[in-house]
């Protein structure tokens, strides 16, 4: 090693649609792929190593839409020491897709892992799956039935060797403009599919095609297969990921502001529903970028008082 590294943990959004899924894979777009060829065309990270070193937090799947993700990477000290965090930033954002915002930069211990998180927050949109129908004041309960720890098997695509139980600190209604669009679940970590079973589950409750019943004992018996299925990508969003030293931002309200969708009716017939689910999804994109460009505003700030800008 021709210069002492160091480890920088940065912080990402991005549009899930636009890629195929967030892990590096062979021949298709990925955002780890992305930043890494971001990284090494400014020269940051080598382009012949045998392994790369960026890692990111939170795996999320194709279509799944993240508002604060994490991950680091191990960088020449020389050159941190030569940049101020603010053009860091925007040295990388701009070799990166309009899909990806790269909001923040800080050193960290080398031993520093993103993927010991405090806590991962989701939410789903719920409306957005067809024949969805808000249930009132019984949906607050149908969440608690998925807080506390317990085996996730039933409620997740289990990977082999993967401990399948989960703690879920809180499950809440999500509500915008005084309407419940879908959920919001907090938990240390999440299984694969996780959030979207549990979405479904949530989804068939509410068409009366299961019982609460039916939950508690997917919850409460793993050793007996259930599958309820799993619901789209496209309407569940990785909220943020809070680390002891780097708590999830506060959002802007402001920039959720989502429309019905249509009344049940006669004239609310197939298309009329299509389009509003079209336009829906462009709605969760503009309060992503609305969040980004909040979340991305950094302080002017140096590495130490004697530099200039």
């Amino acid at each position: 090693m021709s210069d002492a590294e160091t480890r920088l943990h940065f912080r990402i959004g991005y549009l899930g649609d636009a890629f195929h899924g967030s892990q590096i894979q062979p021949d298709v777009r990925t955002v780890q792929g992305e930043l890494i060829h971001a990284f090494e065309k400014l020269g940051w990270i080598s382009k012949d190593a045998e392994e790369h070193n960026l890692v990111l937090s939170s795996r999320t799947d194709a279509g799944v839409h993240v508002r604060l993700n994490g991950g680091t990477v191990r960088v020449a000290q020389s050159l941190w020491n030569s940049i101020t965090p603010r053009k860091f930033v925007r040295a990388v954002d701009d070799l990166l897709p309009d899909e990806i915002s790269f909001l923040d930069v800080r050193e960290v211990p080398m031993d520093w892992n993103p993927r010991m998180a405090v806590h991962r927050i989701y939410r789903y949109r719920l409306e957005g799956i067809e024949f969805w129908k808000d249930p009132g004041e019984v949906f607050s309960e149908w969440l608690k039935l998925f807080e506390g720890t317990y085996n996730a098997s039933n409620f997740a695509r289990l990977e082999p060797g993967k401990n399948p139980i989960r703690t879920i600190l809180s499950c809440t209604p999500w509500i915008v403009n005084d309407r419940t669009v879908g959920f919001e679940i907090t938990g240390e970590a999440f299984l694969w599919n996780q959030v979207r079973r549990t979405a479904m589950a949530l989804h068939l409750l509410a068409l009366g095609e299961i019982s609460t019943e039916d939950v508690q004992r997917a919850i409460e018996e793993p050793e007996n297969e259930v599958d309820f299925g799993v619901a789209p990508p496209d309407w569940l969003i990785l909220w943020g990921v809070e680390w002891e030293d780097a708590p999830i931002p506060e959002s802007d309200q402001s920039t959720c502001n989502f429309s019905p969708p249509p009344a049940p009716s006669r004239e609310a017939e197939r298309t009329m529903r299509k389009r509003w689910r079209q336009g829906a999804r462009l709605e969760m994109k503009r309060m992503l970028y609305l969040e980004w460009m909040q979340l991305g505003q950094l302080p002017v700030a140096y590495h130490n008082s004697n530099r200039t800008v």
